[in-house]
């Protein structure tokens, strides 16, 4: 099915669309396993092959698809090492960032954080997980901000793609919004004190959840995971 999507003159037709195909990858729209086809992607947003073929080298890049020479673009399945290895990275950079946030952030800082705590609650109390998950991104992504360092997101994002599988079908019951906005408000409490201790011990207790929850994730979902190393 051809859709004529208003895609933003602003920004490349190759990144809303990698944009659009991760989004459905991380909420598994489209499974783990799945043969991609740039025909058919490109007919379904009305573009050339081009800018899929693009969308498709930057997805590879993020481990979300593989793309095999002869044989097509296919959905990675999940790797338990990958998110492993993600979260381990992740966690080395955000402290980092969170402790010089802790110390350079300013009242506006605070009141934005807690605007998108309130909206992450009202997410979750309708259900709206993808709302709550970019709002999720928000916060973490405001950190990068208050220390004015944007490239410090892009690596955030790129290392966390695999991770955000597990994230979404964690969201149900096994890593519930609850548990994370209560979180996520231990966090802001270290900021708003000013104290990068507690802020970093926070941001250690929020992403270290996610060893646990891969290792349930895995056992439910054996076929959309990679056998173990």
């Amino acid at each position: 099915m051809t859709i004529a999507y208003p895609f933003a003159t602003s920004e490349p037709v190759n990144q809303q669309i990698y944009r659009l195909l991760r989004q459905e990858i991380v909420d598994c729209t489209i499974r783990p396993g799945t043969l991609l086809s740039e025909k058919e992607i490109s007919t379904r947003f009305n573009v050339s092959r081009q800018p899929v073929r693009e969308a498709f080298i930057k997805l590879s890049e993020t481990g979300l698809v593989q793309i095999l020479p002869q044989r097509g673009t296919f959905v990675m399945k999940i790797s338990a090492k990958r998110v492993s290895d993600g979260r381990f990275i992740r966690e080395a950079v955000e402290i980092a960032i969170i402790r010089r946030a802790a110390l350079a952030v300013t009242p506006e800082h605070l009141m934005q954080l807690k605007h998108n705590l309130h909206r992450q609650e009202l997410a979750a109390s309708n259900k709206r997980i993808k709302e709550f998950l970019e709002l999720d991104d928000e916060f973490h992504r405001t950190f990068t901000q208050i220390i004015n360092c944007p490239m410090a997101w892009e690596t955030i994002e790129t290392i966390k793609a695999t991770m955000d599988r597990v994230r979404f079908m964690s969201l149900a019951d096994v890593s519930p919004p609850e548990s994370l906005i209560e979180q996520h408000y231990k966090i802001y409490n270290g900021l708003e004190k000013r104290d990068p201790d507690a802020a970093e011990a926070a941001m250690k207790q929020h992403l270290g959840e996610m060893i646990s929850t891969v290792t349930t994730i895995s056992q439910r979902n054996t076929d959309w995971f990679e056998a173990d190393e």
